[in-house]
């Protein structure tokens, strides 16, 4: 198996250690993300770091606490009439964007609107919508043609971001350009420079609730100045920082560091944040990956251990396999199917059914980054598995922003495209139907790989309809089944990623992305 080479001393940790201008360094927290900002558009990109830089600037109307339950956050509350069709929702007071403007109800509506286009939860909601519309600037109502009884969790587990409504017009298809929230930070686009830096500011007017903070639920409440992340591509580098105390916080450290790093006076090493699911994804649109069969000859050759390991080395401790398309701990992850990727791993097995799927030998473009090693030893894994089936593997390497960017692009391969990128999901994107972006099957309106099931997606709506947990573990059983029989994406194996930082640092809140309310420094 490939392991990464460490560079130790490659970049100087001068450029982390710049203090910032004009700013204490007590009020000041700096972060070493584990990936470089490209993109700020949370519904146009669904990346981490732009979910992450989502949940500073904006705010949502219901969030859910640590055990996965919906509580009121910009709402005040909500009414539903007795037949579950209209639901009508009141925004509390206080609410201002970072230009000063009142939040209003047409404010969220339009943005629902446009959470909608892309979001697999939303899509569901869109369905089942008669009307939205603003009934005053505090109220709207949502007027369904049949009961969604998952629209609270639906707001609350999803990056459903409240946008002035000058913003949240802009199509989804584009990305927006104006970057004003609600939330307890703003923004500083005069600083953010991508591939090196970006930062925020503490917004004094944001009137967080009255509650202790719960994941992205309850009291958001800002007690520094001012956050920066400061991109750093060299691991050894950012530990180094860390350990200096030049950065605050590294989010992912390369876990072959994680040893130096808990014997390091002054550091806290600990797993707070939630599990990630790795995922293959496969685009469905162009050969090889069009064809069924082929994507099924993948599944013996597949190890997931392989694929974890490549991660967390030998701190399997780290890890949860076998699993299926859900998250594992989470209450729909079955075992249903589970045997495609369990056992013995065949690859003569692999090979012949590759041949038999009428493979003609066309390059499989597999895109891997330079910048993110949990991604990069993914791609690596993917790369040397394919090759040994006999498939003919273009591998590509280029910048995580890139490779963002070209995932979108649904052009063939050899016009932009690509054929196969490994990814790596939080919870919020793998834990049931609703949110699995692997299991979305509508075609150019699921996520990249844009696959086309209809009966995968009978089987999702099954789930929104189910009256029960019963009824929707069921569903999620029959829905795991039918993927591994149509095989959208194939699952990799999760993992948890440790996180560390400065001992003088508290109240870190245990969330799917850095969080930054609640943090205090010593």
């Amino acid at each position: 198996m490939r392991r990464r080479t460490v560079l130790t001393g490659a970049v100087s940790t001068a450029a982390l250690a710049r203090p910032a201008l004009g700013q204490s360094a007590a009020r000041t927290i700096r972060l070493v993300p584990y990936v470089n900002l490209t993109q700020l558009d949370p519904v146009w990109t669904v990346t981490g770091a732009s979910m992450a830089c989502g949940y500073l600037v904006y705010d949502m109307l219901y969030g859910i606490d640590e055990h996965f339950m919906p509580h009121p956050q910009m709402c005040a509350g909500h009414e539903t009439s007795s037949d579950g069709l209209t639901w009508t929702f009141t925004l509390r007071d206080g609410l201002l964007f970072h230009d000063g403007e009142k939040v209003r109800a047409i404010d969220c509506t339009t943005s629902i609107a446009r959470w909608t286009v892309k979001d697999p939860f939303g899509q569901a909601l869109a369905a089942v919508t008669q009307e939205m519309r603003a009934l005053d600037d505090k109220r709207f109502e949502i007027r369904l043609k049949k009961p969604f009884p998952q629209m609270l969790f639906a707001f609350a587990s999803r990056p459903c971001f409240m946008m002035p409504e000058r913003q949240a017009k802009t199509p989804a298809s584009e990305q927006v350009k104006d970057f004003v929230g609600s939330g307890p930070f703003r923004f500083l686009p005069g600083e953010w420079v991508s591939g090196a830096s970006a930062a925020w500011a503490k917004f004094d007017r944001y009137v967080p609730r009255q509650e202790p903070p719960s994941t992205l639920a309850g009291g958001k409440v800002a007690y520094v100045d001012r956050v920066e992340w400061v991109v750093q591509p060299d691991p050894a580098t950012a530990v180094a920082a860390l350990r200096k105390g030049e950065v605050d916080w590294i989010e992912w450290p390369l876990t072959d560091l994680l040893p130096q790093l808990k014997g390091s006076p002054g550091v806290v090493v600990k797993a707070l944040n939630w599990p990630h699911f790795c995922v293959l994804a496969l685009n469905h649109l162009h050969p090889p990956f069009d064809n069924p069969a082929f994507r099924r000859a993948l599944l013996p050759a597949i190890d997931q251990k392989a694929f974890v390991q490549s991660i967390v080395g030998d701190q399997m401790e780290l890890t949860r396999i076998p699993c299926g398309y859900f998250t594992e701990g989470t209450p729909m992850a079955n075992k249903a199917g589970l045997d495609a990727l369990t056992g013995p791993r065949d690859l003569a097995l692999a090979r012949r059914l590759v041949a038999e799927s009428g493979y003609k030998g066309e390059p499989v473009l597999v895109m891997s980054p330079t910048d993110s090693p949990p991604f990069a030893e993914l791609a690596h894994v993917v790369l040397s598995t394919l090759q040994s089936i006999g498939v003919n593997v273009d591998f590509r390497e280029m910048d995580f922003g890139s490779l963002m960017t070209r995932r979108v692009n649904q052009a063939a391969p050899a016009a932009g495209g690509w054929n196969a990128v490994a990814q790596i999901w939080t919870v919020l994107n793998s834990s049931n139907p609703g949110n699995a972006l692997a299991l979305r099957a509508n075609g150019k309106g699921a996520a990249f790989g844009w696959p086309t099931d209809p009966e995968l997606e009978t089987l999702r709506q099954q789930w929104f309809d189910a009256p029960d947990l019963g009824a929707q573990l069921a569903a999620a059983e029959r829905i795991q089944r039918r993927a591994f029989e149509f095989v959208p994406g194939i699952p990799l194996g999760q993992v948890t990623m440790p996180t560390a930082y400065r001992e003088n640092i508290a109240g870190i809140v245990r969330t799917p992305y850095p969080a930054f309310w609640g943090l205090k420094k010593g």
